[in-house]
């Protein structure tokens, strides 16, 4: 991934972008309709890791500025969506409402090749220059806001950890303003390193991935209890209120950021959600829908306060020739959380439904 231009994976984000788009939306089989999502899955996760890539270029402002329109992205998504599909508004088809979200496709485009202005660290191509679409040289160069000790000659960054005595450096040689591309060993000791955030965002991102798409569906209400909504409206609204939440608490890393304990603290609150809901889905204990909005809202504060401030410590605290490399590891931990989460939201689907309607016939 590396030697591949920013400029060339921004177009293939945008190729699988609009590929699953049209493919779910045309889609008549079950089989079709995954194919799509799988496209769009791939051009989510190239994006998530090529944009926070990308940042380490930029000032660390940057980073919350991301997380803020991340954020606003899935609030704006997911109420966009129960907008044009929910009967008490537009009434939409929903092949008719994906077609219309080919637009973020196209702003996506307009906003990497028109509206950024690229520094001059990162590598450019030149379309009529086939040579370029490869980099050969892995060097990356440090901007002008870095410390002037990364600037001076042959220096050494030094990556300490006070949590991992076994491994307390992971040691890259800096010459002059240029970062050095880093060694497999130096990758697979720089991720040990990292864990103390990895491991949170990973445990955060499986507990609220198993609940959006492992619970919500199995977590409904009939009309007298659920605001008249049917039950695909309320699956609908769940996404509404969870990414509300997550769009709030990601837009505070502007003002505010949490300390290390309570990012800690976060997994286990997010873990906490997902068990009461399992049981919840079970028993069916909860009275109403309106007891349900506040827990995912919940989840959405712990999520995108996760998020956020995870990508903005590593921005500020990690040195800045393996800071690219740092923003792409906890990118695939989240990831690996949403892996992790969907293979276990299947067989936890099943058990489910079976409580269920061994519950109806008792």
């Amino acid at each position: 991934m590396q030697r591949i231009p920013f400029g060339i994976r921004h177009a293939l984000v945008v190729l699988c972008q609009s590929l699953g788009l049209l493919i779910v939306a045309f889609s008549n089989t079950v089989s079709e309709s995954l194919t799509g999502v799988v496209f769009a899955s791939l051009g989510a996760g190239i994006g998530a890791v090529n944009c926070l890539a990308l940042s380490s270029h930029f000032p660390k402002s940057v980073v919350a500025m991301w997380s803020t329109g991340s954020g606003a992205a899935g609030i704006t998504s997911s109420l966009s969506y129960a907008a044009f599909t929910e009967p008490h508004f537009a009434h939409l088809s929903t092949k008719t409402t994906l077609l219309i979200m080919l637009i973020i496709p196209f702003f996506y485009s307009i906003a990497y090749w028109i509206i950024l202005e690229i520094p001059d660290t990162v590598h450019k191509i030149q379309i009529l220059n086939p040579k370029t679409y490869i980099i050969k040289d892995i060097i990356h160069h440090s901007n002008d806001n870095q410390s002037n000790e990364n600037k001076k000659a042959d220096t050494i960054v030094e990556v300490a950890e006070k949590d991992c005595p076994e491994m307390k450096t992971a040691e890259i040689v800096v010459e002059k303003n240029d970062k050095k591309a880093l060694t497999f060993v130096s990758k697979l000791k720089l991720f040990v390193i990292l864990r103390k955030f990895t491991f949170p965002i990973f445990l955060v991102y499986f507990a609220q991935f198993l609940i959006n798409q492992g619970l919500t569906q199995l977590t409904y209400f009939n009309c007298s209890h659920g605001f008249n909504l049917s039950l695909h409206s309320q699956y609908r609204w769940f996404q509404v209120i969870y990414q509300l939440g997550d769009f709030i608490s990601r837009s505070t890393v502007h003002f505010f950021h949490l300390p290390q304990f309570l990012l800690f603290l976060c997994p286990v609150l997010q873990l906490t959600n997902a068990t009461f809901l399992i049981f919840n889905a079970i028993l069916a204990f909860v009275p109403h829908i309106g007891i349900i909005f506040p827990i995912l809202f919940f989840e959405g504060l712990i999520a995108g306060s996760t998020y956020g401030n995870t990508f903005y410590r590593i921005h500020t605290e990690i040195a800045p020739n393996i800071k690219e490399f740092a923003m792409s590891t906890i990118t695939v931990s989240n990831g690996l959380g949403i892996v992790f989460a969907a293979f276990s939201a299947i067989p936890l689907h099943n058990f489910i439904c079976d409580q269920q309607i061994s519950r109806m016939f008792s």
